[in-house]
């Protein structure tokens, strides 16, 4: 039975990569990964062979096995976009490794710090580039015609965006993103246009306590959105639920000491303790942000099957709160 809740077959690996943008004269520090080969089956729930990395001096580990031999390919390709965050594109490593254990290969740049519209969408578009003329070396290998961009937040903005210039996406996946018409005050003002060069099926994952892009300016930008579009809205969620360490990340954010342009923030979050826990805003990710992909990118019969269904059921059946937001099939 198709289940996109549990990891996947593969092991995972990871590789990072400092790529040379000659164009902008940049360089962008990327992650990779990738489904691992059998011998390395089993590897990434073992505690002292999983990869670590450290921003800012504090670590962190992700289920992956840095730089193993990867599985014989090709596989379709993500890349993702990251929020404004300082784990950058580490931040959502629960995701990015759930999809290589499904049979993706996840690449994810670094946005520069002081990054605005037009550089994300750039690193996207680099990003793919390079992968498809062998940047990961002849051991990965990729499908040329099966990319999807997911991104949560500001990186939601800028898969979005990027179908506005970028021909080669096919599906995408938009977390809690900005670019609504008339943001909070601080948020991204970058409305979005949503002329795009192409078809592309497009899931909004929806936080309904989201402070920082409320489900109403998100609803906003779902009517302007081309079909086929699909919004699902996770209950008691906030803006950080679909990033590693959620209640952690948010209560950081909550007892931030903001300027006072930005100080509503704060005031407005309510404690993580009252929230959906960071297992069931992971599952409901995970699952959705799968499904969503295996559906419309390897065109699986079961994952339409699945998504065809009552989302609502099947999320509840592992304790997770979500509704429809909204769904509009091709015109």
């Amino acid at each position: 039975m198709y289940d996109p809740f549990h990891r996947g077959r593969f092991s995972v690996g990871v590789r990072t990569l400092e790529a040379h943008d000659s164009a902008r004269r940049a360089g962008i520090m990327c992650e990779i990964w990738y489904p691992a080969g059998a011998s390395h089956f089993g590897q990434d729930y073992v505690q002292h062979i999983l990869d670590t990395y450290s921003i800012q001096g504090e670590a962190r580990t992700q289920e992956a096995i840095r730089d193993a031999a990867p599985a014989a390919g090709p596989f379709p390709l993500v890349v993702y976009s990251h929020p404004t965050s300082r784990w950058k594109r580490h931040t959502a490593t629960f995701l990015c490794t759930h999809l290589a254990s499904h049979g993706y290969v996840v690449a994810a740049p670094d946005h520069g710090s002081d990054d605005i519209e037009k550089h994300r969408v750039a690193d996207l578009s680099f990003l793919i580039d390079l992968v498809l003329a062998g940047g990961l070396g002849t051991d990965i290998r990729v499908e040329p015609a099966r990319i999807a961009a997911v991104g949560h937040s500001l990186g939601g903005w800028t898969v979005l965006c990027a179908m506005e210039s970028e021909g080669r996406i096919r599906a995408l996946v938009a977390m809690a993103p900005a670019g609504s018409a008339k943001p909070r005050s601080g948020i991204v003002a970058g409305k979005l246009t949503f002329k795009w060069k192409r078809e592309a099926p497009v899931l909004y994952l929806v936080a309904e306590n989201d402070v920082m892009t409320p489900p109403e300016g998100i609803a906003e930008m779902f009517k302007r959105t081309p079909a086929p579009k699909r919004s699902i809205i996770l209950r008691q969620a906030d803006h950080h639920h679909f990033v590693d360490a959620v209640e952690r990340e948010h209560e950081m954010v909550r007892t931030t000491v903001w300027p006072e342009e930005l100080k509503w923030i704060g005031e407005a979050m309510r404690p993580a303790g009252e929230l959906c826990s960071g297992v069931a805003s992971h599952k409901f990710a995970c699952a959705l942000t799968l499904a969503h992909l295996d559906a419309h990118l390897r065109w699986k019969d079961e994952a339409r099957k699945w998504l065809a269904g009552s989302a609502r059921a099947k999320l509840a059946e592992h304790g997770i709160d979500a509704y429809e937001g909204g769904r509009s099939e091709r015109t």
